[in-house]
Parts: structure tokens; sequence; C-alpha cells
């Protein structure tokens, strides 16, 4: 599995758990609130001012290592 930054985060956290580090990192520390429940990667990474490029790749470089 691929993630963009149209991804939704709460899809990136269903893919796997082990992705929420990856949010963690960036100051995103409210994963569980109904507004990052419904937030693209992309959203989010304008919000904590991210490259969101890199943030994607950081996830489907683990996501690959993980075998998902």
């Amino acid at each position: 599995m691929r993630v963009t930054k149209d991804t939704i985060i709460m899809d990136v956290l269903a893919m796997d758990e082990g992705t929420a580090k990856f949010f963690f990192e960036i100051g995103m520390h409210c994963l569980g609130c109904p507004s990052s429940s419904g937030e693209s990667i992309e959203e989010a990474c304008m919000v904590h001012n991210v490259d969101c490029d890199e943030l994607v790749n950081k996830i489907n470089a683990y996501l690959e290592s993980v075998g998902k």
C-alpha cells in the first residue's frame, strides 16, 4: 500500500499503527481528535509547516519495510 498527500490520516493509521510516530515527529499529538480523523496528510503538513512530500516518502518507506 502506498499513501499520497491526499490520504486521510486515520486511513494511514489503520494501515499500520506504527505510522503514528511520523505524525508525532511533526508535532501532531492529537491523532484521535475528530479534526485529525478526517484530515489529509497534506492538510496536516500545512498546519504543522512540514514538507508533505518528505512525510509521505517516510511513511511509504516504513510501510514497505514492514511489508504493507
